[in-house]
C-alpha cells in the first residue's frame, strides 16, 4: 500500500510537528515509507491531496484538525473525479476542532490512531457538497464531510480562527466563550430554507445546521441522530428567541438534549438551498464548512451517498 501524509505543523498549536519524529516513527512502525506534505497556507491540504492521490497513493492521512480532514477528503473526491481512481482517507486527529474525528470515537493517542487505521477496514460513507458566495463575491464550491451550516456558526468560526489564544485554550472553552460573545452582538437574519421538493420554509435564525456528522463547535453535539451512511443530511435550524434564554440553552447542545427546544426544528433531506429573504446585504448569513467561514448564502447543500471512502 502506498500511503501518503497531509502533515497541517500548525494545528493543535503545532503539537504534532513538535513530537514529528515520534509520529514518523510510529507511522513507519504501521506503514512502511510514507511520503508527507506539509501545508503552508489554507486551502494547501487540498491541492496536496489530489498531488498524492494522483500519485497513485492508496491512503492518504490528515494530520491535523477537522479542516485539515475537510479540505483532505474535497481533494480526494476531486482527484477521483478526474482519475476514476479511489484514495482512502485515514485522520491523524489534533488540532483546534476534531469534532468528525469525536463523532467517529477516535483516540486522541497519536499510536492509538494510527493503529486503529492500520487495522481497520475501509468502508464507504457520505459526503456533501455546497456551493455558496465566497468574500469575493464569486460564486464557488466545495465538498464537506461533517458540518456545513450558517448564521451564527460562521461567525464564531472566524472569530475562533482569529483568536490569538488559538492552540493555547480548551477547544471547547474557546468556542464555548467565542459562541456567548458573537451570539450577544449577532443579528438575527431572516431565509428560505427548502428541502428537496418540499414547501420552502422562512425562518428568523441563529442558525441552520446541514448535518452529515454529530459534532461541531468544539463538541456540540448539533445532530444526535445523524448518520454518515444513511443517503441523508440533517438539518437544525436554530430559530431566533430571547437571546439570553438561548444563551443559556447552548447547554443542552453539548448533549444533544435540544431534540423538543420549542426554538429548534429538526429535518432531514438530500438537498437543502438556503436563500436570504429580502435585503440580501442584511441577510446574506455567513456560512461555516467544517470549521472554516469562506463566504455566505445563498447556498446549496447536496449529499453525495457513499462518496468517500474512509479508512478508521
Amino acid at each position: 500500500m502506498k500511503v501518503g501524509v497531509v502533515l497541517n505543523p500548525i494545528a493543535g498549536g503545532g503539537k504534532l510537528k513538535r513530537h514529528w519524529p515520534e509520529v514518523a516513527a510510529s507511522l513507519k512502525k504501521h506503514f512502511g515509507e510514507f511520503d508527507l506534505r506539509e501545508t503552508q497556507t489554507s486551502g494547501d491540504a487540498e491541492r496536496l491531496a489530489i498531488d498524492l492521490a494522483v500519485d497513485g497513493c492508496n491512503l492518504v492521512i490528515a494530520a491535523g484538525g477537522d479542516g485539515t480532514a475537510s479540505e483532505v477528503a474535497d481533494g480526494l473526491l476531486q482527484a477521483e473525479f478526474e482519475t476514476g481512481r479511489t484514495s482512502e482517507l485515514g485522520l491523524l486527529p489534533c488540532g483546534t476542532g476534531i469534532d468528525f474525528a469525536r463523532g467517529l470515537g477516535l483516540p486522541d493517542d497519536i499510536e492509538e490512531a494510527l493503529a486503529r487505521i492500520a487495522g481497520a477496514s475501509a468502508r464507504k460513507i457520505d459526503a456533501g457538497r455546497i456551493s455558496y458566495i465566497d468574500d469575493h463575491g464569486a460564486l464557488a464550491s466545495r465538498h464537506f464531510i461533517n458540518i456545513a451550516s450558517l448564521g451564527l456558526s460562521g461567525a464564531t468560526d472566524r472569530a475562533v480562527n482569529a483568536d490569538k489564544r488559538k492552540g493555547q485554550v480548551s477547544v471547547k472553552a474557546l468556542f464555548f466563550w467565542r459562541t456567548v460573545l458573537e451570539f450577544l452582538r449577532y443579528r438575527f437574519q431572516e431565509v428560505r430554507i427548502t428541502i428537496d421538493d418540499g414547501e420552502p420554509i422562512e425562518a428568523r435564525m441563529a442558525l441552520v445546521a446541514v448535518a452529515n456528522g454529530k459534532f461541531f463547535g468544539g463538541g456540540m453535539m448539533i445532530a444526535p441522530d445523524a448518520d454518515l451512511s444513511d443517503g441523508q443530511f440533517d438539518i437544525v435550524i436554530v430559530r431566533a428567541q430571547n437571546k439570553l434564554g438561548l444563551i443559556r440553552d447552548i447547554r443542552l447542545l453539548y448533549g444533544g438534549r435540544h431534540r423538543n427546544h420549542p426554538a429548534i426544528t429538526i429535518l432531514r433531506g438530500r438537498k437543502v438551498l438556503v436563500e436570504p429573504v429580502g435585503d440580501v446585504e442584511k441577510n446574506g448569513a455567513l456560512v461555516d464548512i467544517d470549521g472554516e467561514s469562506p463566504g455566505r448564502i445563498p447556498a446549496t447543500f447536496e449529499i453525495l451517498p457513499g462518496a468517500l471512502t474512509l479508512r478508521c
